[in-house]
């Protein structure tokens, strides 16, 4: 086997706050530099070596998780205008189709399938291929699209005439996901980003002009605030979205004319949707977990609101969705998520109520205005993805697709349960588990705990056919919901940021303990499991508790956070300045210092680790986990092995490829089970 690569030290000296230090592994930042080029090629050289003995178990799972792949296969058409739109894929290729069916007002889309947009053409001659926009036009004869050839999350827009396929000449460069047309068919509207990656600028672009002589209609000056562009539902506005971490601003427009809702005020969040003469309004003015208020589109001043559902502490009100007839609010109450809709005139609210002990739940494909069918997707560790068409009139579900796992799967094979572990403070943290029927605590199994715990995102437990090849070889998977999501509200987010980011790593050891406690696992048997901001998460863990631990698995991981926050030209650092701490203020500075998993690296016993990057990632840079693993190497007292994987023409998500990201998945489960002793 090769040694383990060891990148010269560079010492880069700082100084803040009266506060010295050095950042030995500084030079790995430069990406043009040759000799980091060939530090990355040789990391891995050096992990491809390690793992050279798992290659017959990479295929196998390889084989195992494309086994449970419906591999040539459509999704549910979403009727949009005169057309039936839908995705379908086939055996062999990366990427799907984009198609519609002319509507035959019977749901059937019996008519011709026309091909609109082919990615896997456009994905030819890539090997990194990701479509940002897909927004077809009014009169549904021109599609807007954007792509990413790099990873970086740059995009360029092109548009194209859906009859011919032919391309018009405009191009519009360092696009970011924002586009919506106007209603003449010949304009749009789209974001631009700055030089930190942050859509700053909207533009508005006329077909067939030059992309230079587009009319800037609003720039950001504030480096918190990103923009969001969009249409309603109904259609009637366009909505121009200015958010920071904590505080919303929102601009609506019948035409270009945008005016502002409601100005900006920190701290104060809210979305607006519309119906008719009103808007509806969720708002976190009167507690954290939001109330819903209806405004007429006459007068959006405060005195004539109207309040609908006041705020709750044990309710969070997620979001809020209008059709020409009804409303429907999403909820989540007890860390799970429901719906709740209102008939249009009436004052009460009917539920939609999901029975299992956990699982994940969407809305989807929701296009239509004038509708009586709201649609949803529904999955947990016992159900596959499954598209729903709930009936308002008379409360039927129907089931139109449920994902098919033709190597086949059996719910009854398998158990989930949802329990608490109880983390330093007393809090409860929900702690998900999911494994073969049949295995019990008395005795210990190999398990890989799961743990996110940041921007108040959720880590719901859903369906994944590849984690079935762990689970069916006796491996307990376990998801932690704690603090720095908002399973249970966005108190719970509260109380994982900024200066109490520290409850996230506690409630993450508490779940660890759980499971010993239990009789789950023992330490030598328990891998943790985290990506980006969950990469800080466990590798703030494993810095901290390094004997806690038998693996660490960290994707892209967010783990060089002190030097990162002081690189204000870094895309999202200053925009996150709310969610971590801005290290110019000395109590924040000392706050990150103490728990940024590089710096507080020090001389331990540390488990086996593998660490991703991607050399193009713009949210996580690929030198954090360099540096992380060069510096972990160097203070590692035992003999386990720290790997580095980067992925030279990807960003933050990997592989861009249904088949590639397989291929990255079986070489992370084959590593795992090589940690287990399972090979």
């Amino acid at each position: 086997m090769q040694v383990a690569p060891i990148p010269r030290k560079g010492p880069q000296a700082h100084e803040l706050h009266g506060i010295r230090w050095t950042d030995d592994y500084a030079w790995l930042r430069e990406k043009t530099n040759p000799e980091l080029l060939e530090h990355i090629l040789l990391e891995n050289a050096y992990t491809a070596s390690a793992m050279s003995d798992t290659a017959e178990m990479q295929d196998k799972i390889y084989n195992e998780i494309l086994s449970r792949i419906q591999q040539t296969d459509l999704t549910v058409p979403v009727k949009d205008g005169t057309y039936l739109y839908y995705t379908r894929t086939e055996q062999g290729r990366q990427y799907p189709f984009y198609c519609r069916k002319p509507d035959q007002h019977d749901g059937t889309g019996d008519g011709a399938e026309e091909i609109y947009l082919d990615s896997n053409l456009l994905a030819k001659g890539h090997d990194y291929f990701h479509l940002g926009v897909i927004e077809i036009s009014p009169d549904q004869k021109l599609l807007a699209y954007s792509t990413d050839i790099e990873g970086d999350e740059d995009y360029t827009v092109r548009v194209k005439d859906i009859a011919t396929g032919e391309l018009y000449p405009d191009q519009i460069e360092r696009t970011y996901d924002s586009l919506a047309w106007a209603a003449d068919n010949r304009t749009f509207f789209y974001s631009v980003l700055d030089a930190a990656r942050r859509p700053y600028r909207i533009f508005r672009h006329q077909l067939g002009q030059p992309a230079a002589d587009d009319a800037l209609l609003y720039e950001e000056a504030d480096e918190r605030f990103r923009l969001d562009l969009y249409k309603t539902r109904s259609k009637r506005f366009l909505v121009m979205e200015l958010e920071s971490s904590t505080t919303t601003e929102i601009w609506l427009a019948e035409t270009e004319n945008f005016k502002v809702f409601r100005a900006r005020q920190q701290d104060i969040e809210y979305s607006i949707t519309h119906q008719g003469d009103d808007l509806f309004v969720r708002i976190n003015d009167r507690g954290r977990n939001f109330r819903l208020i209806r405004t007429p589109v006459s007068n959006w001043l405060e005195q004539a609101w109207e309040e609908l559902l006041p705020h709750r502490d044990d309710v969070y009100l997620e979001g809020v969705t209008a059709f020409a007839d009804y409303l429907v609010v999403t909820e989540r109450v007890g860390g799970l998520r429901r719906f709740r809709y209102q008939r249009n005139g009436e004052t009460a609210w009917r539920s939609i109520e999901f029975g299992e002990v956990a699982y994940a739940v969407r809305l989807t494909g929701n296009r239509e205005y004038a509708t009586g069918t709201l649609r949803y997707q529904f999955e947990s560790p016992l159900t596959p993805p499954s598209v729903f068409d709930y009936h308002f009139n008379s409360g039927l579900q129907e089931l139109r697709k449920r994902t098919e796992v033709p190597a086949g799967f059996d719910s009854a094979n398998y158990a989930v349960e949802r329990i608490t572990a109880i983390s330093h403070d007393s809090t409860a943290v929900p702690l998900v588990l999911v494994y073969r029927r049949g295995l019990t605590p008395e005795r210990t199994h190999p398990t890989l705990l799961y743990g996110y715990g940041a921007y108040g995102a959720n880590t719901d437990a859903g369906f994944s056919g590849a984690r079935l090849s762990l689970i069916d070889r006796g491996v307990v998977y376990a998801i932690a919901q704690v603090r720095g999501g908002a399973e249970m509200g966005r108190p719970w987010h509260d109380s994982g940021r900024m200066n109490n980011k520290r409850n996230s790593f506690h409630d993450f050891f508490a779940c660890a303990e759980a499971l010993f406690k239990l009789g789950w696992t023992e330490r030598q048997k328990l891998i943790i499991e985290g990506g980006s901001a969950g990469g800080l998460l466990v590798g703030a863990a494993v810095t901290m508790r390094p004997e806690l631990f038998g693996g660490v698995l960290a994707h892209v991981p967010f783990v060089d956070v002190l030097h990162t926050m002081l690189d204000a030209s870094l895309p999202l650092t200053v925009g996150e300045y709310e969610e971590w701490g801005n290290p110019a203020d000395p109590a924040a500075f000392e706050y990150l210092r103490s728990y940024s998993p590089y710096d507080n690296v020090r001389p331990a016993a540390y488990p086996p680790m593998l660490a991703t990057a991607g050399l193009n990632d713009p949210r996580v840079s690929y030198w954090e986990p360099a540096k992380w693993v060069a510096r972990v190497r160097e203070h590692n007292t035992g003999r386990s092995e720290v790997l580095l994987k980067v992925n030279m023409g990807a960003g933050h998500f990997g592989a861009s490829g249904r088949y590639d990201r397989i291929h990255e998945i079986a070489f992370e489960y084959a590593w795992l089970l090589k940690t287990w002793r399972l090979l």
